[in-house]
């Protein structure tokens, strides 16, 4: 018992002087901070950290190891080494330094702290007290947490010393950072289409007139370069104000200190095909006036000054501040605004137009409905949004009341039905009418449509609609009667065509023969006056002949004796004389021969009736003679029939009966004044039948009942 005694109090004597002599063990990640209980340069006054060995914490910390520390004049706290992830932010907030400036938020950032973790730098450069500028990014650091409070997302590092006051502050700039996403960098993604402004909280206040920071330090050449925001001493010495920024930040990650800027995530604006942007800014210098003199609506600026840009932007996407300035969309493609009920186009410039309400010249009151087409010039766009607001104001308070009133006044000069049916002309006369009324407000009118006027309230203008119609309809049905009335005389046409085809056959043979005929005559007439020319030749070389013999025998007997010789001659030209004119007159009598036969044939044919009776003629002839050279019976043999009139007994002959029909008219309907009369025909067929009375045919049996 005494041993064991003895031998505890050995080890308790041991760990008091293990104490006594400060013998400290500290971990690889850890560090040690000092804190010297007594010093002979005495206490500290206005500071916590003693940078001259007062008594206090002191600014150097111990670093993994065994470390010799006299507990009588120490104290020794071992806390972590601070870690911050992949990714994130860590932020610093100074127990100690030197006071803010009263324009200060954060405490500037000393660059040969490294980071804070040389706190004896930190105040030979005057760090200051309070929130920092500076970032902790990535790594593990051996800070003095004595002097400084290391807020990250999972942890706050601290070593307590103020007591829950201090531990309030610190959760409360926690919980800020939590709602800003302060321990993240600000990553903006291509395909999400966004910008983010930056809302600067250090800095120098802006002028009364600016509502939006300017541009600085952007120029990548320039000193005081910040990198967007990222370096905070840089901006600051660039000359940048406190309150939201014009610059953006467009597509990338970036790490900004969240007590120095907060960032609100917009949609970049994009300015689709068939569009223009044109830029109104609220910020910027005050620029020279584009318009001239003697427009009196308003000015138009150069591009980046503060008004209305006096050039528009063109379709893209753009990383445009809204907080900066207003872009309007103005299209530049055909826009078509309806006057029609219950119709709005999908632009929405439409929506509180109605139709035009018309008293007509005959006093009718109907609604007209119509349709402006027009579009806006991409140059002259800004002067468009200069003069009326937007396109919505433009339609609203100028287009509505300048077209309702133009086409009221156009309904007073007209009828309805008028109206109606000159509603081509009026579209044309009032398009062309219209366009320099538009022109004036730099819009440029495409085209008016105007539909069917209507009313809602009676039916009188439908009573008209359909009197109308109703007049149509018989001018239509005037014309298809005219048209079926047509028809009809080419149906009949088309007939008479298709008999005549039937009859085809028949009517050539006969032209045919016809013109055998023709021919004949011709030949023979030729043949005529060929004999006739014949004679005369040989009567005049007989003649000739005569008159050589004559004039030799009396050249002969000229010497014998005068008075006979004249005599003979005389004689002789008598008789040459006398066969002469007999040779004359006989071929003259040939000649008139062959045109009588000619002049015959004729007039046969025209006593006849025409070449049709003529090709009659010849049927029957030729059909008279092959029936009676056939011997077909034609007529029955035998008939019984009744007595006829007057006791006159009639044998009915199929042939006559045919003989008749073809002798009549009515054979091709033909008229003529030429057509043979009735007893005509009856001496035409006796002689036909005449012709075949030799035939055994025409013998019959007749019994009379």
């Amino acid at each position: 018992m005494d041993v064991l005694i003895v031998i505890g109090s050995v080890i308790f004597a041991v760990f008091i002087l293990i104490w006594l002599s400060g013998f400290r063990i500290i971990g690889s990640n850890q560090v040690g901070i000092v804190e010297k209980w007594w010093s002979p340069k005495g206490s500290l006054q206005n500071q916590i950290i003693a940078l001259n060995e007062e008594a206090g914490f002191q600014p150097l910390v111990l670093r993994g190891g065994i470390v010799f520390k006299s507990p009588l004049m120490y104290k020794i706290h071992i806390v972590p080494l601070v870690t911050i992830p992949q990714g994130k932010i860590g932020y610093v907030f100074a127990k100690d330094g030197q006071p803010l400036e009263p324009t200060q938020t954060l405490g500037k950032i000393v660059r040969e702290a490294d980071n804070f973790q040389n706190v004896k730098k930190f105040f030979e450069f005057g760090g200051q007290r309070g929130p920092q500028r500076g970032i902790i990014r990535e790594g593990t650091y051996a800070f003095n947490l004595a002097q400084f409070i290391i807020i990250t997302e999972n942890r706050t590092y601290y070593l307590p010393t103020g007591g829950k006051a201090e531990l309030d502050v610190i959760k409360q700039m926690s919980q800020q950072l939590i709602q800003n996403k302060g321990f993240t960098p600000v990553i903006i993604k291509g395909d999400e289409d966004m910008v983010a402004v930056v809302t600067v909280h250090d800095g120098p206040s802006l002028a009364k007139d600016n509502i939006i920071a300017p541009t600085v330090g952007d120029d990548s050449d320039d000193l005081n370069y910040h990198n967007n925001f990222q370096d905070i001493e840089k901006f600051l010495s660039a000359g940048g104000f406190r309150g939201r920024q014009y610059q953006v930040l467009a597509d990338g990650t970036y790490y900004i200190n969240r007590f120095f800027a907060t960032i609100e995530l917009i949609r970049k604006t994009v300015i689709p095909v068939g569009f223009v942007g044109v830029v109104v800014s609220y910020t910027g210098p005050k620029g020279i006036d584009s318009t001239g003199d003697d427009y009196k609506h308003g000015e138009l600026v150069p591009n980046g000054f503060r008004g209305v840009w006096k050039d528009a932007l063109m379709p893209g996407k753009y990383a445009f501040n809204t907080f900066a300035g207003s872009i309007f969309k103005i299209p530049t493609t055909n826009v078509i605004l309806k006057w029609i009920f219950d119709q709005v186009g999908s632009h929405k410039y439409d929506e509180n137009l109605k139709e035009v309400s018309l008293i007509t010249k005959d006093a009718f009151e109907p609604s007209l409905p119509l349709s402006v087409v027009f579009h806006i010039d991409y140059r002259k766009a800004p002067l468009v949004i200069q003069r009326f607001g937007d396109i919505k104001m433009l339609v609203d308070q100028t287009l509505d009341p300048m077209v309702s009133a133009y086409f009221k006044n156009v309904g007073q000069t007209k009828t309805l039905i008028e109206l109606i049916q000159q509603r081509s002309d009026i579209q044309n006369q009032s398009s062309n009418e219209m366009k320099q009324k538009f022109d004036h407000y730099n819009i440029e009118l495409e085209e008016v449509l105007i539909g069917t006027p209507n009313s809602s309230n009676d039916n009188k203008v439908e009573f008209i609609l359909t009197q109308l119609r109703d007049r149509q309809v018989a001018t239509e049905q005037l014309e298809t009667y005219a048209k079926q009335q047509k028809a009809s005389e080419k149906q009949k046409e088309l007939n008479e065509a298709q008999a005549i085809a039937k009859m085809q056959t028949s009517l050539s043979e006969s032209d045919i023969n016809i013109r055998i005929q023709e021919n004949t005559g011709k030949a023979e007439l030729q043949k005529a006056r060929q004999d006739a020319e014949k004679i005369q030749r040989l009567s005049e070389a007989d003649a000739y002949k005569i008159k050589q013999q004559a004039q030799a025998n009396a050249f002969t007997i000229e010497q014998q004796a005068g008075a006979e010789a004249k005599r003979t001659e005389l004689l002789g030209k008598a008789e040459a004389f006398k066969i002469q004119s007999v040779g004359a007159a006989e071929a003259d009598r040939e000649a008139r021969v062959g045109i009588s036969k000619a002049i015959a044939a004729t007039e046969q044919v025209k006593a006849y009736g025409g070449a049709q009776y003529q090709i009659m003629q010849d049927v029957l002839k030729n059909f008279a003679e092959a029936i009676k050279q056939s011997k077909i019976d034609i007529v029955p043999k035998t008939v019984i029939m009744n007595g006829g009139k007057d006791g006159e007994t009639k044998i009915p002959n199929a042939f006559e009966s045919m003989l008749t029909l073809l002798l009549t008219e009515k054979l091709g309907e033909i008229k003529s004044e030429t057509t043979p009369s009735s007893p005509e025909i009856e001496k035409i067929k006796k002689e036909l039948l005449e012709k075949i009375s030799n035939s055994p045919t025409g013998d019959t049996k007749i019994t009379k009942i």
